[in-house]
C-alpha cells in the first residue's frame, strides 16, 4: 500500500523529496506557503541557477567542509553527474562552465524550477498553499503536520524548508523550531557565502572604494596570520566592505569570528610575478618621469583605486616621479601583490547565499535522512548542518538529501 508521505518545504530540496518519494509510490502532499515553488532557487546564479557541480564523489566532499563526511553515503548514490542527468532527462540542457558549474543552456533559473514543476504534476503530488506550524508526534512516531489551514495525516514527513538567508524567500527558519520541538538539537546559525564587513589597512573606510569592482585578482585568507584559502576572480567594494563571487567563496572558509582575526590580501596584479610587475613599474615612471606621483598611475589601476594606493604607498602625492627610489618602488610594488582589507565581521546572515548550522547531523541517519530521535520524520537539504563552498555544491547537497529522504520515506511503506 502506498504511504501518506508530507513534504513541507517547496524548495530544490523539498521539491526533489517529493518527486523522489511519488516516483517510489509514496502518496505525496506538497506544503508550499509561497505562491511559486522554488523561490530561492530561482535566484541563485544571479538568475541563471548554478544546478549543480560536474563533479564526482570525493570532488563534493572535498567542497564541503562542514560535516561532509555525514554526506558520504547520499553523495556514493547520487553524484553531481547523476543530478546533470536526472535534469536532462526532464527536458533541461545543461552546460558545464568555469570550474565545473553546471548551468541551464537557456541561463534561465526558471527552466529548472518549471521541470520539476512538471515533474510533480505528472506523478500527481498534490500542492497545498500552506504553512506548516507543528509536527504531529505520539509515542516517538510521527503522525502528521499541523498546517495554518488544516492537518495533514502522514506516516512519514519530510523537513525541508531551508535555512534562515534570504528570508523574503520563506527561508525563516520554520523548520529549526519544528525540530527542536521534535527533541532535536539545532547548532548555532549563522551566514556562509557572505559579504564580508571590513576596513582598509590604515583603518579607512572601504565606502571610499564603493562601487568598484575588480576582475582577474587574486585574493588570499588570512586567519591569525595564517593562509587559510586563495583563489583567482571577481570583487566588489562596497560601502561596509567586500563582496562578490570571489569574496563569497572566501566566506565559507572564515568560520571563527569572535575567536579569531581575519584579514583579505589582494593581489591587484596576479598575472605578473614581482619581477614582471617591477619592470612594468619602471616602464610607466620613465613615461611620467615629470609628473606628480598621484598622476602616474593612470595606466595600472582603476581611477577610484588610484587615490587609495598612493596613501598606502606612503609615497607623497606630489613628489615627483624621477624622485622616487628604489625603496619607496618596493613598497608601492608589494601594495600592488598585497593589497590588505581587514575584516570585522560577516554581514547578517539575511544576506547569505547558505545557512551554516542546522540539526545537528549525528541525530540523523547518514543513509536515509530518518530521524534518530522520531520514527518517520525526514530532513533534506538547508536545514541539516551541513555546508559547501560555492559552485553548485549546496544545490548538489539539496539534490542528494532529498532524494534519499524521498527514497526511504516512501519505501518504508511499500515494506509493510
Amino acid at each position: 500500500m502506498s504511504r501518506e508521505v508530507v513534504v513541507v518545504g517547496g524548495g530544490a530540496a523539498g521539491m526533489m523529496a517529493a518527486i523522489t518519494a511519488a516516483e517510489q509510490g509514496g502518496s505525496v502532499t506538497l506544503l508550499e506557503p509561497n505562491e511559486r515553488l522554488g523561490k530561492k532557487l530561482n535566484i541563485t546564479g544571479k538568475g541563471r541557477c548554478n544546478v549543480t557541480n560536474d563533479a564526482d564523489l570525493n570532488t563534493l566532499l572535498a567542497n564541503t567542509p562542514k560535516n561532509g563526511r555525514f554526506l558520504y553515503s547520499v553523495f556514493s548514490r547520487f553524484d553531481g553527474r547523476d543530478a546533470m542527468s536526472f535534469f536532462e532527462e526532464m527536458g533541461v540542457p545543461l552546460k558545464v562552465e568555469r570550474g565545473g558549474r553546471v548551468f541551464p543552456v537557456s541561463d534561465r533559473s526558471f527552466d529548472v524550477s518549471g521541470a520539476l514543476e512538471r515533474r510533480l504534476k505528472s506523478l500527481r503530488v498534490s500542492l497545498v498553499r500552506d504553512r506548516a506550524v507543528d509536527l504531529e508526534i505520539e509515542d516517538h512516531e510521527v503522525r502528521g503536520v499541523s498546517g495554518e489551514r488544516r492537518r495533514y495525516a502522514a506516516q512519514a514527513v519530510i523537513l525541508a524548508t531551508g535555512g534562515i538567508s534570504y528570508p523574503a524567500t520563506g527561508s525563516t527558519g520554520d523548520g529549526h523550531r519544528m525540530a527542536e520541538r521534535a527533541g532535536h538539537t539545532v547548532t548555532p546559525l549563522q551566514g556562509s557565502l557572505v559579504p564580508l564587513q571590513g576596513t582598509l589597512d590604515n583603518g579607512a573606510s572601504c565606502a571610499r572604494l564603493q562601487g568598484l569592482g575588480l576582475r582577474n585578482v587574486g585574493v588570499t585568507v588570512f586567519e591569525n596570520q595564517k593562509k587559510i584559502y586563495t583563489d583567482l576572480g571577481e570583487l566588489l567594494f562596497t560601502h561596509f566592505g567586500v563582496s562578490g563571487p570571489l569574496v563569497l567563496s572566501a566566506s565559507a572558509h572564515m568560520r571563527c569570528f569572535g575567536k579569531k582575526a581575519y584579514h583579505l590580501e589582494i593581489d591587484l596584479k596576479p598575472a605578473l610575478d614581482e619581477q614582471t610587475l617591477d619592470r612594468r613599474l619602471l616602464s610607466d615612471f620613465e613615461k611620467y618621469a615629470n609628473h606628480d606621483f598621484c598622476n602616474a598611475l593612470q595606466d595600472l589601476l582603476p581611477q577610484k583605486l588610484i587615490p587609495v594606493m598612493v596613501e598606502a604607498s606612503g609615497i607623497q602625492h606630489h613628489q615627483k616621479v624621477h624622485e622616487i627610489t628604489r625603496e619607496q618602488r618596493r613598497a608601492l610594488l608589494l601594495k600592488f601583490k598585497h593589497f590588505v582589507v581587514k575584516i570585522s565581521a560577516p554581514c547578517p546572515v539575511e544576506e547569505a547565499i547558505v545557512t551554516s548550522g542546522g540539526i545537528r547531523v549525528n541525530e540523523v541517519n547518514p543513509t536515509t535522512m530518518e530521524s534518530k530521535l522520531v520514527k518517520g520524520l525526514y530532513f533534506a537539504g538547508e536545514l541539516l548542518d551541513v555546508d559547501a563552498y560555492t559552485g553548485g555544491f549546496n544545490l548538489q547537497i539539496a539534490w542528494a538529501t532529498g532524494r534519499a529522504a524521498g527514497m526511504a520515506a516512501a519505501e518504508e511503506g511499500r515494506k509493510s
